[in-house]
């Protein structure tokens, strides 16, 4: 059965999961983990979205952020 789509949040902020393909590991190392964050700051800029919170884990990526000048799903697909 398909996902339901997210709906539209009224205050433009969203938790967002990340998650390796059947959940394996996305990250192997701090360096990993700080080019991550590297690609984060760079589409901050780029898509205007704001940041609230982060966490990293070793196969999944959590995100507190407001969207944008760009839509969700568009800011998503440039860090992915």
């Amino acid at each position: 059965m398909p996902r339901e789509a997210r709906r539209k949040s009224a205050s433009g902020v969203y938790h967002v999961m990340l998650r390796g393909a059947n959940r394996q590991e996305i990250f192997h190392d701090e360096e990993d983990r700080m080019k991550f964050l590297d690609i984060l700051k760079k589409y901050k800029w780029i898509a205007g979205f704001t940041m609230y919170a982060w966490c990293l884990m070793g196969n999944h990526v959590h995100l507190l952020l407001r969207e944008g000048e760009e839509e969700l799903a568009a800011t998503m697909k440039r860090i992915g």
